[in-house]
């Protein structure tokens, strides 16, 4: 979590600010680049970082040119040293981040700027986690508002999909309250992610913004889908071929995350029970004795 120990991670020296700087930046944009150079350059590339906000790009040992290509785009580039992971690598750039609201977003992840002060406002207004509307690049909508991570519902939507208990999308064009968020865009208050601590650098990829999204819940936080803030994401999941590495990974978080919340194991009666704000937020069920 967010104590977590940093030897042999170095900053870079234009990630430093004075004093004037800090007091200007109000919102915090951070992404995690692992060889992402192409995907920086190609969603990132397109507009100009707006006054008070800043970008800092963690970089976890890439072997392409991602930390220049983010120096050219204007983010601020922390030099990992090592690949930490995706929660870690998160983590290290709350640590440097300068702004009170706070946003970590994918390489693959076009931000459209105007929207930012729509997800402020509703985080702020609701005390909440939140996540735009992601899209893929057709313009269709993409389903990263979920419902109870039960193993079923994860194996059934794996194999078909269009599961409308697991894919949640707001009906009516208002916030709707989601389990979690896929981890490619979410954001919040910096007090809220602090009071939470993080996120939990156990699970290296995969699984965390499951964790994050049930830990926020347990703590009194809604997790929202934002509908009028609506951003493209080329969404590209390494475990759809056939390389062992990504699906070796997936399975250590599985198993991770399923060790720690078995009631996803055994069904939704037992999730109810053990997550009941989550399940009077999202489906709005009382929880059975």
């Amino acid at each position: 979590m967010l104590d977590a120990k940093r030897e042999g991670r170095s900053l870079n020296p234009d990630v430093a600010s004075n004093d004037q700087a800090a007091v200007a930046v109000t919102v915090s944009l951070i992404t995690v680049s692992h060889n992402s150079a192409g995907a920086l350059r190609r969603c990132w590339g397109s507009a100009s970082l707006p006054e008070g906000v800043e970008w800092i790009v963690v970089d976890n040992a890439s072997t392409d040119d991602s930390p220049a290509a983010a120096r050219e785009l204007g983010a601020k580039v922390i030099d990992a040293g090592r690949n930490l992971g995706f929660s870690a690598a998160n983590n290290l750039g709350l640590e440097h981040a300068m702004g009170r609201f706070i946003g970590f977003v994918n390489p693959d992840v076009a931000v459209k700027f105007d929207e930012l002060s729509v997800l402020e406002a509703v985080a702020r207004e609701q005390g909440a986690l939140v996540a735009p509307q992601l899209l893929n690049v057709d313009g269709s909508e993409q389903p990263n508002g979920r419902g109870f991570p039960l193993l079923v519902a994860k194996v059934r939507h794996r194999l078909r999909g269009g599961d409308a208990t697991y894919l949640l999308r707001s009906d009516d064009g208002n916030p709707r309250a989601v389990c979690w968020v896929m981890g490619a865009a979410i954001l919040g208050d910096r007090a809220v992610f602090e009071r939470l601590g993080g996120w939990d650098d156990r699970f290296f990829l995969y699984y965390e913004d499951k964790d994050i999204g049930l830990r926020a819940w347990k703590a009194e936080v809604p997790v929202l889908i934002v509908p009028t803030a609506r951003w493209t994401h080329g969404w590209a999941r390494e475990t759809t071929s056939l390389r062992w590495a990504p699906w070796r990974r997936e399975i250590a978080s599985m198993a991770k995350f399923y060790t720690r919340y078995p009631e996803f194991l055994i069904g939704a009666r037992a999730s109810r029970r053990a997550h009941p704000l989550a399940s009077a937020g999202v489906y709005g069920e009382v929880t059975p004795r």
